[in-house]
């Protein structure tokens, strides 16, 4: 009995950290902090044992995957993240708010003009002033959805708790979207025996993710094996992240309570949240601004930063107010137009994804453009965040309509975020 007390105590104390891990709070939190650390030492006199250290390279060379550790932060580490998002992404479509078009088609058409606006806002910015940057139009598309429902969890509370499911819709579409960017723009050549392979992988992990729990050993080997032949066919390594997370079953099978797309993402988003993002946010963020030769301020910085602030909440509310304007569709429950204006600038948020596609997008090509493009991120993210944290306290205190969707139905959704 006296062994059994200690056992349970340490099993306690383990589930509150990984719940602790899991919180959005965190999440930002240890993002934010890794990415000081990295711009803080790269802009230091120790700025070149920074650099040093994401240089140093490790791994079996002979399965060709002897690479630096900042490209283990990005093609590997990044994979968990990217999972978490597969697995996000199957819930949402079989038992989430994307299961229903009435629903979702408001936050799919916010996400895609979220996506296309910042896309244009950059490449008229660019095309101008530098059209060898044009490469990195997708830079200023994607959502950070670790960072913006950490501003929401914030500095939301006492709004409608839709408003954070509308967020997440939003990110996750804009999450599908920019993966479908990163596969389709960003892949030079691709190796398809290795390809084929990796998806046989992915195809035998959906088979066993559906076996008795006792099989569950087995998954990550089997998932391992998948990224390593993804990351061999030339596809960006973190497609089979989303891949395998999206074959998890979305639906309570065998008998069990709770679906298996919930149980794999309450074990894996702590170790995603707490090591993946973090380690990716401090091997990408640290942009070297002092003892430099080129500008940071540039055509790509600008469009970037263009992109994130104005074009994210431009192409968010237009589209949205196009589609209640002119389709039968309308806003979630409790929520108003006056709520999106800090979405659309928590969308502005780009900061993880961002990161990646900077890397993919100047990768072999210009320091310079690549310096410029992650400073121009850090900025964006930031500035959105701010001015999203500020207008979201500002609804939160301004009083609301009994019909805030304008949909001549009063609102019955009363739960509020922090409720």
């Amino acid at each position: 009995m006296a062994d059994e007390q200690p056992t349970a105590d340490s099993a306690r104390k383990a589930d509150r950290i990984r719940r602790w891990a899991a919180l959005d709070t965190t999440s930002g939190a240890l993002l934010l902090v890794a990415a000081a650390v990295a711009v803080f030492w790269a802009n230091s006199p120790w700025r070149e044992a920074y650099d040093s250290l994401l240089h140093v390279e490790v791994g079996p060379e002979a399965l060709h995957l002897h690479l630096s550790l900042a490209h283990w932060a990005s093609d590997g580490l990044l994979a968990i993240f990217f999972f978490v998002v597969g697995v996000e992404l199957k819930h949402e479509f079989v038992a989430g708010s994307l299961r229903d078009l009435k629903l979702a088609g408001v936050p799919i058409a916010a996400a895609v003009g979220g996506m296309v606006t910042p896309a244009l806002c950059y490449v008229v910015v660019v095309a101008i002033g530098d059209p060898d940057g044009l490469h990195g139009w997708a830079i200023p598309t994607a959502t950070d959805i670790a960072f913006a429902l950490a501003v929401l969890a914030i500095f939301g509370r006492g709004l409608p708790l839709a408003l954070r499911t509308f967020l997440l819709t939003l990110a996750v579409v804009d999450d599908l979207l920019g993966i479908i960017v990163i596969a389709t723009f960003y892949t030079e050549k691709i190796d398809f025996v290795m390809l084929v392979a990796a998806l046989a992988a992915v195809a035998l992990f959906a088979v066993l993710v559906r076996q008795a729990w006792r099989w569950w050993p087995v998954l990550i080997p089997v998932a391992v094996v998948a990224w390593g032949l993804m990351h061999a066919s030339g596809v960006h390594a973190t497609v089979a992240g989303v891949l395998l997370g999206f074959v998890v079953p979305a639906v309570a099978i065998r008998g069990e309570e709770e679906p298996r797309t919930e149980r794999l993402d309450d074990a894996v988003r702590p170790y995603s949240s707490a090591l993946a993002l973090p380690v990716f946010a401090f091997a990408a963020a640290g942009v070297t601004v002092v003892g430099g030769d080129g500008s940071i301020v540039q055509p790509v910085s600008i469009g970037i930063v263009v992109g994130l602030v104005v074009g994210k909440v431009v192409g968010v509310m237009g589209s949205t107010w196009l589609m209640t304007r002119f389709t039968p569709l309308r806003l979630p429950d409790a929520i108003g137009i006056r709520d999106l204006l800090p979405v659309g600038l928590l969308t502005g948020v780009g900061f993880t994804v961002a990161l990646l596609i900077a890397e993919l997008s100047f990768e072999g090509g210009s320091d310079d453009h690549a310096a410029a493009a992650k400073a121009a991120i850090l900025v964006g993210s930031v500035v959105s965040a701010v001015l999203a944290a500020f207008l979201l306290r500002w609804d939160a205190r301004q009083a609301r309509d009994p019909d805030m969707n304008r949909d001549n139905i009063p609102d019955i959704d009363k739960d509020v975020i922090g409720g």
